[in-house]
């Protein structure tokens, strides 16, 4: 068994990733989406505060560079404020099973944001699984209106559109923190990604005199729940097994087996939320990860 521990970790990422998106969907249906995202960061910071003391002796990113500053700072702000914003709110209107297939599309544009930030090049195995993904969240969002003539979304277009939106948030935060990750602890850079999106929730919460938002949820007792085990098995111990993956198996291999939370939340949805599920999305959501695979593997 120790000879597939990339493997297990790259796989239990992928739960991680689907119990995160599970808990925090129900919290942002009884909470609201904007009070989740701040909380369950501060709550995430403590978590990789306390790791970091452990593993490196510093309870904060101290010793980062301004380049490096700079650089997370934007990135922070890109995908844990504006990403997060998007996708969360998602989450409340069209759920987190659609939310995370319609997040498989962040390979796809973040191949496209590489190329047209940092100038790296696709190959044509890449751009046939950009393809292939994007077919497969097509299988799930687009069906027949009336009369089997044209086409609708199945879901809120609002919903759909907020997830798109934070699926571009997670890869443009992505590209921009790698201008500024380099050789510095993933960890200690997760930390600083964090603290510029509390820096601006705050600040959006004050402009907003939204303060007694943030008040009543805290009282929301069975809410602070998930949202603490959202908070735990997402920014804490599924950035963890991600970076214990890339570390034994091959960064493809990691990324493929870690792209099938759209899989994995079938089944939940089918025996704990009770859902009601087509055949095509399911179809559709292997499809997806299947494009996915396309992407990372040779």
């Amino acid at each position: 068994m120790s000879g597939y521990i990339g493997e297990i970790a790259a796989i239990a990422t992928a739960f991680c990733w689907a119990i995160t998106a599970t808990n925090f969907e129900s919290a942002g249906k009884k909470i609201g989406s904007k009070p989740l995202n701040l909380i369950r960061l501060v709550i995430g910071f403590l978590f990789l505060s306390v790791f970091t003391l452990i593993t490196r002796g510093q309870i904060l990113p101290l010793d980062a560079s301004q380049e490096a500053w700079k650089w997370l700072l934007l990135s922070g702000f890109i995908g844990f404020f504006i990403g997060d914003l998007f996708l969360f709110e998602a989450f409340v209107r069209i759920g987190a099973r659609i939310s995370m297939l319609i997040f498989a599309s962040v390979p796809p544009m973040s191949g496209i944001l590489a190329y047209i930030i940092l100038g790296e090049t696709m190959n044509v195995k890449q751009i046939i699984g950009m393809t292939i993904t994007l077919i497969g969240i097509a299988t799930v969002i687009l069906v027949k209106g009336d009369g089997g003539k044209k086409i609708k979304l199945s879901h809120s277009i609002s919903g759909i559109l907020f997830a798109f939106g934070g699926a571009f948030g997670q890869s443009l935060g992505y590209i921009v923190g790698k201008l500024g990750l380099k050789d510095y602890n993933p960890f200690a850079a997760t930390q600083i990604r964090i603290i510029a999106a509390i820096i601006a929730f705050v600040l959006l919460f004050t402009i907003k005199s939204n303060w007694y938002l943030i008040f009543d949820s805290l009282k929301e007792r069975k809410a602070m729940v998930k949202v603490t085990i959202g908070s735990f098995f997402g920014p804490f111990l599924g950035v963890s097994l991600s970076l214990l993956a890339v570390q034994y198996i091959n960064p493809g291999v990691a990324s493929t087996l870690m792209a099938i939370t759209p899989i994995i939340l079938i089944p939940i949805a089918i025996f704990i939320k009770k859902e009601k599920i087509f055949l095509k999305e399911i179809v559709g959501a292997f499809i997806a990860v299947l494009g996915v695979s396309v992407i990372f593997l040779g």
